[in-house]
């Protein structure tokens, strides 16, 4: 057994040992919900090379058919989870058709204006409640078995579904067809000249990539009960930018590690804020906390400028100077 086996079983038993050991089970599914959402964004950027800024769209468009489906249609907790993954996969179809024709920098536009429909749509559609969102969305029970109001039992149904969206890009990057990705990624001209019909590969991680985001936006629907604008805004894209860039893209530990980071910070920040007020007397420091996103520029800063690979791509660079071999360079983005 080697040591990626041994670290994903440790990390396996920790997540489910996570009740016991007093951490918030609230605070635990928000950081999986964005890890979930961290991978699907990393198997198009990190392993397919494009770069979306859209990708709040689909957690966006799940979190709110998934909200909808169960509180007005009555669907159960399940189907509605099917529901709104399905819709993700059918907006990332449509968007993927629109945008795989273009590359770079006109890939990345013609997501991010995309994305800004869908959230104009959202804005002043009816059915999505406008700026208050959909709030107070029954959890239900799973399989009317599980009784998902309690939040213990929600936390070991969130590990499933993140699990699960995690085995999946595990598998699809191990496979023929994730292969074909990264060679897309490396070289798209010679892999156009070896046979391959490479819009179709891309359009599959697109909307592999919006059905697993959806996935992560049903999930964190269920969490907070809600949804809401902030899933779909521009800056939610950003977000999860930031996350697979600090935590190491191409990677697929990376991710997880960036969400953890990012989350941990807009949650502590404001605390850091306070404990600094009372030790320095300082009033300022209260108002750190509104300022998060300055401290989470500072740190994507010094991540570009000293971690190029992220942080998990650094630490596996510096493991393979210490075994002598060969350090992969830094790919970017078609």
């Amino acid at each position: 057994m080697n040591r990626q086996t041994l670290g994903y079983i440790a990390f396996t038993a920790f997540l489910l040992a996570v009740p016991m050991l007093g951490i918030y089970p609230v605070f635990a599914m928000k950081i999986m919900c964005y890890a979930l959402f961290a991978c699907a964004f990393n198997l198009l950027l990190g392993f397919t090379g494009l770069l979306s800024f859209g990708h709040a769209a689909f957690l966006g468009a799940a979190a709110y058919a998934s909200a909808h489906a169960m509180k007005v249609w009555g669907f159960s907790t399940e189907l509605g989870i099917l529901f709104g993954v399905a819709v993700a996969g059918v907006l990332g179809f449509v968007m993927g058709l629109l945008a795989i024709r273009r590359s770079g920098i006109y890939f990345a536009m013609i997501t991010m204006a995309l994305a800004q429909m869908v959230f104009f749509f959202f804005l002043q559609a009816k059915f999505t409640g406008g700026e208050d969102g959909l709030q107070g969305v029954p959890r239900g029970t799973l399989f009317g078995l599980i009784n998902l109001k309690n939040d213990v039992n929600l936390y070991y149904v969130i590990v499933g579904l993140f699990m699960f969206g995690y085995f999946l890009i595990w598998r699809t990057v191990h496979s023929p067809f994730g292969q074909v990705l990264k060679a897309i990624r490396e070289n798209e001209a010679r892999t156009i000249s070896l046979g391959y019909d490479v819009e179709k590969f891309k359009l599959l991680a697109f909307v592999l990539s919006a059905m697993l985001a959806g996935l992560a936006g049903s999930a964190k629907m269920l969490v907070f009960v809600s949804a809401t604008l902030s899933d779909a805004t521009w800056q939610m894209s950003g977000l999860v930018i930031l996350m697979t860039l600090i935590g190491g893209m191409g990677t697929l530990v990376g991710p997880v590690i960036g969400a953890l980071i990012i989350v941990m910070l807009e949650n502590k920040v404001g605390d850091m804020g306070i404990w600094l007020t009372k030790t320095t007397g300082i009033e300022w420091f209260t108002r750190l906390g509104e300022s998060v996103t300055i401290v989470i520029g500072l740190i994507f800063i010094v991540c570009v400028l000293s971690f190029r690979r992220g942080l998990v791509g650094e630490f596996n660079a510096w493991v393979e100077r210490r075994k002598g071999g060969k350090v992969p360079t830094i790919s970017t983005a078609h």
